[in-house]
């Protein structure tokens, strides 16, 4: 009897050892090492594993390697993509998981070797192919770097940050490694002209508006150069006359007048829609160096273009100002023809603008009446 239990309870372990476990479910792991056209790591990539059969889908990872690997994945074939920034470089289709370590490495430059072989292409053209890929990839790399400069420079050329010498570096740095984007140039004359008004010693500040007026004239060349090499770029004008402006903005702060004023000129037959703009520049220089009949002439020009354009009449009017005349026997001022005018059509336009005060002086001092809206009398000097 005894003899019969032993038996009967190790036939019951026998079968309990039988029994399959019901929790326990086996997978597998994957890994592998992925390497571009140059057969350096690709870092910062995902591999996609999708499963047709079961719809799992895993999203995986590189390190600065370029390895990646994964444990608990589910047994079965699979489709596996390899992307960098959301472009698929290469896939592989039902890759077979088994319950063990799965490898599969992603090697481009082999990859591309194996399909130029199917696709009956030689190794001289498949040596082109890759030092053309290495090209783009090193040009990529390139452009990204500058953007990063120019949007720091840019930063740097804010107001609450002003830090105009970190601007020009890191464009004369751009320019140094890449010297035909006009942008680069355009932004380092930007630093220039800027940092131009900070400077105490005159001939330092004189520099920096010829530095800057370089740095135009290459923004200005290299763009057009582009233009005469077939670029594309539906705002070209407008972009040439931004760049003629600030030349003629640079030009005529260090005392080249007349350069400024065919600049200006340059800008307004470019972008015919912002004349009106670039002829009042033209008239704020021409201010600037008392050339009075020439500035009035200017804000004409601006007017013509934009008659609502308010300050054109108000610095027209303090150019009239400037060519006032006394009268030698009773002290009284003779205006200009048309000062009275101009000044109240700056303030018909704008009756509470940052001049309106500044043009009812000047209307009082000539001793004309001074109006505020569609010619009707406010006051009038007695």
């Amino acid at each position: 009897m005894k003899q019969r239990l032993v038996m009967m309870a190790l036939v019951a372990v026998v079968a309990a050892l039988c029994v399959p476990s019901v929790f326990a479910q086996a997978t597998g792991s994957v890994k592998g090492t992925c390497t571009d056209v140059q057969g350096n790591p690709i870092a910062g990539a995902t591999v996609e594993w999708n499963s047709p059969e079961t719809g799992h889908k895993y999203t995986l990872k590189t390190n600065k390697k370029g390895e990646y690997f994964s444990l608990g994945i589910e047994p079965g074939k699979y489709n596996v993509r390899l992307l960098l920034n959301g472009q698929e470089l290469w896939h592989i289709t039902n890759f077979p998981v088994k319950v063990d370590e799965n490898v599969l490495p992603f090697d481009l430059k082999k990859e591309q070797a194996t399909q130029a072989q199917g696709q009956g292409i030689t190794p001289e053209e498949l040596k082109r192919r890759q030092e053309a890929a290495e090209k783009a990839a090193k040009e990529a790399d390139t452009i990204k770097m500058l953007n990063e400069k120019l949007a720091t420079a840019r930063a740097d050329m804010q107001p609450a940050t002003a830090n105009f010498e970190q601007a020009i570096a890191l464009m004369t740095e751009a320019t140094q490694v890449d010297s035909t984007h006009d942008v680069l140039w355009a932004t380092l004359g930007d630093a220039y002209r800027y940092s131009a008004p900070k400077q105490t010693d005159p001939t330092e500040k004189a520099k920096r508006y010829e530095q800057a007026l370089d740095a135009y004239q290459k923004a200005l060349d290299t763009k057009q150069a582009s233009l005469d090499k077939g670029e594309k770029d539906p705002k070209a004008n407008q972009t040439l006359a931004g760049y003629y402006n600030n030349l003629a903005d640079a030009q005529g702060k260090a005392g080249r007048v007349d350069d400024a004023v065919k600049s200006y000129a340059h800008a307004a037959q470019l972008d015919p829609d912002g004349a009106a703009s670039y002829y009042y520049n033209t008239g704020a220089v021409l201010t600037n160096a008392n050339r009075y009949d020439d500035a009035i002439a200017a804000f004409d020009k601006s007017i013509a273009v934009d008659p609502n354009k308010a300050e054109a009449y108000y610095q027209k009017g303090v150019n009239l100002i400037g060519k006032a005349t006394t009268d030698p026997k009773t002290g009284k001022v003779i205006p200009a023809p048309g000062t009275a005018e101009a000044l109240n059509k700056y303030l018909e336009l704008q009756p509470n603008g940052q001049f309106a005060e500044g043009a009812k002086g000047m209307l009082q001092y000539i001793g004309s009446t001074i109006e505020t809206s569609f010619g009707k009398p406010k006051t009038k000097k007695k």
